[in-house]
């Protein structure tokens, strides 16, 4: 393994994952240095876990995925052609939503504006000067964010917590981190002016202007180094608003549809949902952890959604797929499942969409 792949491996990084669980390399490990609470259904006193889930994959399953050859080669730049600015405020039942690139998008309704997972960084990685580089600029200039109110982030992979960037946005915004259990220890001991909450699966937080957030399961994992695996827990989003029903996820496997089946018991519908769909490849290393494009779409009919964005694609190279193949395959996935291109868009960084009100 070179140099570069395994600051990968250290840092966590979802496509390769710091493999440190069961059957892989044993770390002593006398408590969770993120967060401590009663057991529960995906708590065991230690470490968070998928109920009836699946794992994620352990170091010798790392090194059969790098030695594979399958990787397909990205081109060093992939410029969109877009670049937004956004309005200061998108009020009342509008919606609006930005595609920034790869999980970071900015969403503006009912006076709100509302980050995911953002990340700004010219790389996603623990350092500066290594790991998976960004092939497009962020869509939306920094410095035309507009005030960010609320930044959902939905666990510590470093292509989702990047504290470089909540740095900058606490520096220029002072906006509210709302995520999951354990990470707020995380981004507190790097930045104890951060204004952050910290809340599991099922917790419902209520927003300015009307509205409430809800934390849901998903299908993932956490590391940020070599001795943390699974000590944050990893969570979507419902928002709840004027503009009706929203359901953010910042990474997940598909695991059956289970997730997306109780969401839809729960909610009954979506106006928005904004599902991953990119770094899939291979799919016996990534399956538990990264929906491909197939499953992705079949989310979006199962929590009944009546639009759909899908990111996490086309910014960072974090696995075998091509570019191209991300988009090739969600268009055939879109046709085999009857979805049009209207109901469920991959936006390039830069490009907005207001978000109808009438099902597609």
């Amino acid at each position: 393994m070179n140099r570069r792949k395994f600051l990968y491996w250290l840092g966590g990084v979802p496509l390769v994952g710091a493999a440190l669980g069961a059957g892989s390399i044993a770390v002593a490990r006398s408590k969770n240095p993120y967060y401590s609470g009663p057991v529960s259904d995906h708590f065991d006193g230690t470490v968070f876990f998928n109920p009836e889930g699946q794992e994620p994959k352990g170091f010798v399953e790392l090194l059969k995925w790098q030695l594979n050859g399958e990787k397909k080669k990205w081109p060093s730049s992939y410029p969109s052609p877009y670049n937004d600015t956004p309005p200061a405020k998108v009020e009342g039942s509008d919606l609006r939503v930005s595609f920034v690139g790869h999980a970071t998008t900015l969403i503006q309704t009912g006076g709100l504006n509302i980050l995911t997972d953002p990340v700004w960084s010219e790389r996603c990685s623990p350092v500066s000067w290594a790991g998976p580089k960004r092939v497009n600029a962020p869509g939306i200039d920094f410095d035309k964010l507009p005030k960010i109110d609320i930044v959902l982030l939905s666990h510590n992979h470093y292509d989702h917590l990047d504290q470089r960037t909540l740095d900058k946005l606490q520096a220029a915004h002072d906006p509210w981190i709302i995520t999951p259990l354990g990470n707020d220890t995380i981004i507190r001991g790097n930045n104890e002016n951060i204004r952050c909450t910290a809340h599991d699966w099922g917790d419902v937080v209520e927003l300015p202007n009307g509205h409430k957030l809800t934390l849901e399961p998903a299908h993932h994992w956490s590391a940020r180094g070599m001795a943390d695996r699974r000590n944050a827990l990893w969570a979507a989003f419902v928002i709840e608003g004027p503009a009706g029903k929203i359901y953010h996820i910042g990474d997940t496997g598909f695991h059956n549809g289970t997730n997306y089946k109780t969401a839809r018991e729960k909610y009954g519908a979506f106006r928005l949902a904004i599902l991953p769909f990119g770094a899939y490849e291979p799919r016996n290393f990534m399956k538990g952890q990264h929906q491909n494009p197939d499953e992705a779409v079949q989310g979006h009919k199962l929590c009944n959604a009546a639009h759909t964005l899908g990111h996490h694609w086309g910014t960072f190279q974090l696995t075998d797929e091509s570019i191209e193949d991300q988009l090739t395959h969600l268009d055939e996935a879109r046709k085999k499942h009857g979805v049009s291109e209207d109901a469920f868009r991959a936006l390039q960084p830069g490009e907005f969409w207001d978000v109808p009100k009438t099902i597609a």
